[in-house]
């Protein structure tokens, strides 16, 4: 006897959809490094502010026995506006696909490779929203947008606070040992520093062939995701396929946030017949924002070509 759509859904929701949420993320490796290290649930709210320390307190002094005390308050806190995004993938099986497959299994094989191509689009998708310019308006903002220096980025602009400006290289045609440190400097404070460098395969290759066999050490936590890395002052440097040509970022994700609504994180939608046609949709939907609370920790090259 032939499935009913209710089973077909109880099996999606039960069986594809946690594999699918765990490929997302697994397929994309800033996505991968984000679900362990700054995925953070938002659960509500007309926007996402992300709070901001950017400037220190003026009421801080050495003092004598009885001085009078400095007690003026000056501002040392703002925030980052960030808009709520949408995702959303469709999976669609018409009345007359499942009559081609008729039988139990043809029709699980069928909803299987539907929720498949979903899943593919759905990670390629947010892959490339994470590297984004903003010139996408639905799409989060992504790093292009946030790792720059003339942008506005959570409403606040680059170009009139330059504390809010992130590093950016974009003269430097050759990578070299010399221009890397010299950018990775710029991304470090103290002992805070770049955590990860994400860029091309082109540039990867580059890099691997500067460096002497002795040094080719990879990360394991990223080994352990299944992808290979190099390392350069301990960070590891990333192949990521959604980077953008000519782009290496070092990033310290301390201060990037990838956030979502914990009622809205890949949620499935069951299978229903729309009353004008002949076939049954299920939806996946996802609501979250990328932002930063430290931009200067951030640091891009944007014309590598070798």
């Amino acid at each position: 006897m032939p499935l009913t759509y209710d089973q077909i859904s109880a099996i999606t929701e039960k069986k594809f959809i946690p594999k699918m949420v765990d490929n997302i993320f697994g397929s994309n490796p800033l996505a991968q490094r984000a679900k362990s290290k700054f995925y953070e649930s938002v659960d509500g709210g007309t926007s996402i502010i992300q709070p901001l320390n950017y400037a220190t307190a003026t009421a801080v002094e050495w003092y004598s026995g009885a001085d009078t005390l400095t007690t003026t308050d000056n501002d040392v806190i703002t925030g980052a506006d960030y808009a709520w995004k949408q995702l959303h993938g469709a999976i669609t099986i018409s009345r007359l696909d499942e009559l081609k497959n008729s039988g139990d299994s043809a029709k699980l094989k069928l909803v299987k490779q539907k929720t498949q191509i979903v899943e593919k689009t759905l990670m390629d998708t947010l892959g490339t929203g994470m590297y984004s310019d903003g010139t996408t308006a639905k799409s989060i903002v992504g790093l292009r947008d946030i790792v720059d220096t003339d942008q506005t980025v959570g409403g606040i602009s680059q170009t009139t606070y330059s504390w809010w400006a992130a590093q950016q290289d974009t003269t430097t045609t050759v990578t070299s040992m010399g221009k890397l440190q010299t950018l990775y400097n710029l991304c470090t404070i103290g002992n805070d520093h770049p955590t990860v460098a994400m860029t091309t395969r082109a540039i990867y290759n580059f890099y691997y062939g500067l460096l002497q066999p002795s040094q080719r050490f990879m990360d394991s936590e990223t080994a352990k995701g299944g992808f290979s890395s190099l390392m350069f002052n301990g960070t590891p440097v990333i192949v990521d396929s959604h980077v953008p040509a000519d782009y290496l970022f070092f990033l310290n994700e301390k201060y990037l946030h990838l956030y979502y609504h914990p009622s809205e994180n890949f949620r499935f939608e069951p299978f229903q017949k729309p009353i004008s046609q002949n076939l049954r949709v299920a939806h996946i939907y996802w609501a979250g924002a990328l932002g930063s609370s430290n931009n200067r920790t951030h640091g891009v090259f944007t014309g590598l070509t070798s």
